[in-house]
């Protein structure tokens, strides 16, 4: 296997998740891929920041994930952003339909890796999209958090 390949941890990380949404639960849920996805994901190919979850028939889907094609794949290669079945237990496929339903709740991938067994796997927050006031007091509440470090380590600005 070529060294730039991923075997274990993590893949993608979408890092505005905390910072647009107030997430409140967190679930793991699996992938269903198709062909040469997963060496794409591997070689790292792959973009979460725009994607969301989203309830189909009963079932749970995974949209706007882009997963580029892998270069070295052979005459079948899925579409970048297809929608990705998600896998995940019955219990709570119902938690998370009954919170999707109520104005406001959004389900966002925080972060894709792959386990210890080489699995990839999806981490998915249940939560509230902020305003624009609560963003402005997160980064206030973390800029007050840098200089309280400060003070207390003894430096002056």
């Amino acid at each position: 296997m070529p060294k730039e390949l991923i075997s274990t941890g993590r893949i993608a990380q979408n890092r505005k998740a905390h910072f647009n949404y107030q997430i409140e639960e967190v679930f793991e849920a699996g992938l269903v891929l198709q062909g040469s996805e997963v060496k794409s994901l591997r070689a790292g190919h792959v973009s979460i920041n725009d994607a969301f979850a989203q309830e189909e028939k009963g079932e749970l889907f995974l949209l706007n994930m882009k997963i580029n094609a892998y270069s070295k794949s052979s005459f079948f290669t899925p579409a970048e952003s297809r929608p990705r079945k998600l896998l995940l237990k019955k219990k709570e496929l119902n938690r998370i339909f009954g919170r999707i339903l109520r104005k406001g709740y959004s389900l966002i991938p925080l972060e894709l890796y792959f386990n210890h067994k080489g699995i990839a796997k999806i981490k998915l927050g249940l939560g509230v999209g902020k305003s624009m006031i609560d963003k402005r007091e997160t980064e206030k509440q973390r800029e007050w958090n840098r200089q309280k470090q400060r003070i207390m380590k003894g430096d002056r600005y």
